[in-house]
Parts: C-alpha cells; sequence; structure tokens
C-alpha cells in the first residue's frame, strides 16, 4: 500500500486550510495522512476552539471526501468536531474515501503545563479501525502515542498499521519522545506506524514511517515536507513470524 505524509502546518482560518486539502493531496497513493486540527490550528494555548467546531459532515468532512474522491484515495484529517457540550468539541480524525471512518481522540493533552481537556471534550474509549488495501488501520490522535494500551487495543481489534495525525508540540526532548515513543509502538506491535505532525517551528515535525521491526522507512525534519513510502504485507507477515511477541503473550 503507498502512503503520503503531509507535514504542513494548519492555519488559522478554515477556508484557508480547506483549500490547502486539494493543494497538497497527491492522488498516486492509496492512503494520504495530514495532521492533527488540520481544520484549524490550536491557536494560543489554552485558546476557546469551540467557534471552529462543526459536525463530520461539515465543510471540512465534505472537503476532505471530495478531494479523496477526486484524486482516488483515502484521506486522513484532523478537525474539531461538534460535542453534546458546545463548548468542549472533540478532536476528530476524518477517514474519506476508499474507507470512512471517525475517530474521537480518547487522551487529551493534560500534560507539559497544557490542559487540552479544559476546551476539548474526550472520545469514547474505544478501538477504531477501518479495512484498507488489503491492510487494516487503527486510529490514534498526537498524545495516544504516549499510552501503549491504546495502541495494543487497536492491534488486537486487528489493526496491522497505526496512524498517528498529530500536533506535537516542540520543546526540550520532544523530537526525542516522539521518534522513541513511534518507533516502540511498531516494535512492541509488530505494526507499521504511520506518524504525521504538523511541522516546526511551534511544533516538532519529524513525520515518519515505521516498520513492524522497527525500522524507519521515511523521517521528515522540521520544514514542511510530503514524504512518501510503500507499506509491504509480506514484511508484516514475516515481522510476525520472526518476532511473535504477540502470539507469546501471557496476559
Amino acid at each position: 500500500m503507498s502512503v503520503a505524509l503531509v507535514q504542513h502546518a494548519s492555519g488559522l482560518e478554515p477556508e484557508d486550510n480547506r483549500r490547502l486539502l486539494g493543494e497538497l493531496t497527491p492522488g498516486d497513493v492509496a492512503l494520504v495522512v495530514l495532521p492533527e486540527a488540520f481544520a484549524r490550528d490550536f491557536g494560543p494555548p489554552g485558546s476557546d476552539v469551540s467557534g471552529y467546531a462543526e459536525p463530520v459532515d461539515g465543510p471540512f468532512g465534505r472537503e476532505v471526501a471530495r478531494v479523496a474522491g477526486d484524486r482516488s484515495t483515502t484521506v486522513v484529517a484532523g478537525m474539531f468536531e461538534l460535542s453534546a457540550d458546545r463548548d468542549r468539541p472533540y478532536n476528530t480524525l476524518v477517514v474519506r474515501g476508499a474507507a470512512t471512518a471517525d475517530y474521537r481522540k480518547v487522551h487529551l493533552y493534560d500534560s507539559f503545563g497544557y490542559r487540552e481537556s479544559d476546551r476539548l471534550t474526550a472520545g469514547p474509549v474505544e478501538a477504531v479501525t477501518v479495512p484498507l488495501a488489503g491492510f487494516t488501520l487503527g486510529l490514534m490522535t498526537c498524545y495516544d502515542l504516549r499510552f501503549p494500551e491504546q495502541a495494543r487495543a487497536l492491534v488486537d481489534a486487528g489493526a496491522d498499521v497505526l496512524v498517528v495525525p498529530a500536533a506535537w508540540v516542540a520543546g526540550e526532548r520532544k523530537v526525542e519522545h516522539w521518534r522513541t515513543l513511534v518507533r516502540a509502538r511498531a516494535i512492541e506491535n509488530t505494526a507499521y506506524v504511520v506518524a504525521v505532525g504538523q511541522p516546526g517551528p511551534r511544533y516538532s515535525g519529524h513525520s515518519m514511517v515505521v516498520d513492524p521491526l522497527g525500522d524507519v522507512l521515511v523521517e521528515a525534519g522540521e520544514e514542511s515536507a510530503v514524504l512518501r513510502a510503500t507499506l509491504d504485507p509480506s514484511v508484516l507477515v514475516e515481522a510476525r513470524r520472526t518476532n511473535p511477541s504477540l502470539l507469546n503473550r501471557r496476559r
């Protein structure tokens, strides 16, 4: 399965970000992944983003679907979705194209001095997976990466590719944490990980694809970039034969 990782910053104007979907989405790959909060950036820390929340079939979701259809691909991108609490929307991933799903971020970023839960509502604790091109995608968002039990729940639900859009805030040790955690989730689950972040300087960049034995297939720096990689099912099969750690579990 061919994938494209679009490491590009979203801005504060939703209309501009919708336009970028068409400009940045390639049409010669099976899966295109854009970052968390691509419909509209978070803004200054602690900002009220409720005024930018939409239903998943609102302007942003419809544009993701349109672009995916026009390019004959599947697109994953982040947005703020209306919830029952109108002041605290969901942080949601929409998947549109040959596959369709919605994932509401479970673990809110109440860490490193931030309080995402003050402005957003946590999604239900469930494993959201979707089949695509012979693989099964498992959806996570940014801070979810720090919770290995969520990745394992996705793999137990059949995922063999973990897709992780992010807006990984820059700072001391943050790139090292990101790279270590992305590789760890791949190695411990013998799964591909497709992790796409927003670029610097505010965020950490370093979008990457890691294979089921922990090899980095492609990695960006801090600047805007579009990366490509190919996920090979035979590599997945061989990795799980060589390291059958999922089968060897005793808990």
